[in-house]
């Protein structure tokens, strides 16, 4: 991450910041409630600067050819941050975000303006993505935090099945892609992929080898898709990341995954709280 010092800015209530990027001119960090929630560069959109982000970024990138606009849902907006990467990297891309807090979207729309055509709705993200039609996006990105927890209802085996009922196709073209937050043992994200496969039959995970082995609480990107996913595009990208990744699946998927039981609305809860310091700068 880069550094953050000049120009901090509170807004509603102090809940939420704006820290200017002391690296980048026209760059800066959203966190809420103290927890890093977004970083934008306004003046270059395709840079992503969070580890997480940019390995969504490559799940993007791999689902259609270079160029070719998608249609994206984007479940918790933030900063718009991927929004943005979007639209510089795929123009003509029809895409909705969908953000709880409404107070939050104008303070975006005022000091990080977005000069792509992107549609928002303030709402639930659950109720929002169960109301949409079926067979509406090529892909779904679900990164959405309530205290910095991933609420229940956002992580059960309905959550999912409801995420491949608006995707458009069969194909690789769509995908899920979830930000999952963990630590050791990894219950959270050995379950998280358990229930992703009760909708999907492909999978993978794309993670810091030392979240991965439990050494550091982070995040990890869980992809899923009703078709085989480009798993060689995507352990390119992230060996090549500037804190490089690895991308989990098949058999290695299997046994990560060895024992771990899919959650329901009635089972599922928020996901781990980070320990302090586990997101510091």
């Amino acid at each position: 991450m880069t550094g953050m010092a000049r120009g901090r800015e509170q807004a509603l209530g102090g809940r939420v910041e704006l820290l200017r990027d002391a690296d980048r001119r026209e760059a800066w960090m959203l966190l809420i409630d103290g927890v890093p929630q977004s970083h934008v560069d306004l003046e270059d959109p395709g840079y992503l600067d969070f580890e997480y982000v940019r390995r969504i970024g490559h799940v993007i990138d791999a689902a259609a050819p270079a160029g070719r606009p998608l249609r994206v849902l984007h479940l918790g907006a933030g900063a718009l941050t991927l929004a943005r990467y979007v639209a510089a990297t795929r123009p003509g891309s029809p895409q909705l975000a969908v953000e709880v807090d409404a107070a939050l979207v104008d303070l975006i729309r005022l000091r990080l303006p977005l000069d792509a055509k992107v549609r928002v709705r303030v709402g639930d993200a659950r109720t929002e993505l169960e109301r949409m039609a079926t067979a509406r996006f090529d892909v779904v990105i679900a990164d959405v935090f309530a205290g910095g927890r991933t609420p229940a209802d956002l992580t059960s085996a309905e959550f999912w099945a409801a995420a491949r009922r608006v995707l458009r196709g069969t194909s690789w073209a769509g995908v899920v892609a979830a930000n999952v937050a963990d630590g050791a043992p990894l219950a959270h994200a050995r379950a998280q992929v358990a229930t992703a496969r009760t909708a999907f039959p492909h999978a993978c995970l794309i993670a810091d080898a030392a979240v991965l082995r439990g050494r550091r609480f982070g995040n990890l990107v869980l992809a899923a898709s009703p078709g085989p996913l480009p798993v060689d595009v995507l352990t390119r990208r992230a060996a090549g990341d500037p804190m490089p990744g690895r991308v989990v699946h098949g058999r290695d998927l299997a046994r990560f995954t060895a024992g771990a039981k899919p959650v329901t609305d009635a089972t599922a809860t928020p996901s781990p709280a980070a320990p302090p310091g586990a997101f510091a700068s």
